[in-house]
């Protein structure tokens, strides 16, 4: 199944409903609350499809993220062997671990806006893995039943503010507003035909930058998943970005950045497409 939260393309203040999404129509889920509540109250392995719910028109409604207001965002570095490989730098022999906060989130449309601290702003396509339920100490066999489903990640970077800035630490590289778009829908993984071989890719104003499959994973999900819960209880809605293939910005000769204007397209295949515009911080 594909799981959305959306609004009246009027969009305001309305609060998000959540629905099913199949061939461009979504059917209303008959709960007052978001996609992360609903999964604190039951497990969304549980809800089936239901002709008879009320359904509205794809082009009729506004995609919001399919998950917010989170506990964690949780992100890998270096997961990508062909990534490390661009880098000229060692495969991990661990999980690289670190963090995004939840107010980096945007929708599958919204804006990247460009803050005015950094004029190095770069794209990650990633693919997203949110928890659906509370573990901790988990083994990597059961891993992905903890695993609620999978959505596309644009884990935006601004890299001065991560590589050579703020003594080395990635965090105010990595958690600036609007640096982590995700969408369009959170997809079951019995709609996935295998998480390890995955197309995925990225395009700026139509070139492709990135195009990799997560057969060059490093480290797969369900050993992710394991890893992370020894050090932290994972909660529903939590997300985990599982690292980029290689074509970022600035490792390129000479390093390309995103502008003003710019459109961000990252895909992931059996899953869907983000499609993100950049916007200076002066012209929204």
């Amino acid at each position: 199944m594909r799981f959305v939260q959306y609004k009246p393309l009027s969009g305001g203040k309305a609060k998000p409903a959540v629905g099913l999404l199949k061939n461009n129509i979504i059917s209303k889920l008959p709960y007052e609350c978001s996609l992360k509540e609903l999964m604190e109250k039951v497990s969304i392995k549980s809800i089936l499809e239901d002709d008879t719910r009320p359904t509205v028109q794809l082009s009729e409604v506004q995609l919001c993220a399919p998950i917010t207001n989170v506990d964690k965002i949780i992100c890998v570095g270096l997961n990508y062997g062909d990534h490390c490989r661009e880098q000229n730098v060692p495969i991990p022999t661990e999980p690289i671990i670190f963090s995004k906060f939840g107010s980096t989130i945007t929708g599958p449309a919204g804006n990247i806006i460009l803050p005015r601290t950094s004029d190095k702003v770069d794209w990650e396509v990633e693919l997203a893995v949110v928890i659906g339920e509370t573990v901790k100490d988990i083994p990597v066999e059961r891993a992905l039943d903890a695993v609620a489903g999978v959505t596309v990640a644009n884990d935006v970077s601004a890299r001065d503010w991560q590589l050579s800035k703020n003594g080395g630490q990635w965090l105010l590289g990595k958690t600036m507003d609007t640096f982590c778009p995700l969408g369009p829908a959170l997809v079951t993984l019995d709609e996935v035909e295998s998480l390890d071989d995955l197309g995925l890719r990225c395009r700026v104003n139509g070139v492709t930058m990135q195009d990799s499959s997560t057969k060059q994973m490093v480290f797969k999900v369900s050993a992710l998943v394991s890893y992370v819960s020894k050090f932290m209880t994972l909660l529903p809605g939590d997300v985990m970005l599982t690292g980029t293939p290689p074509g970022v910005g600035v490792f390129r000769k000479p390093p390309v950045y995103l502008k003003h204007g710019d459109v961000v397209e990252c895909e992931i295949d059996g899953i869907g497409t983000i499609r993100n515009q950049v916007i200076g911080c002066d012209a929204q």
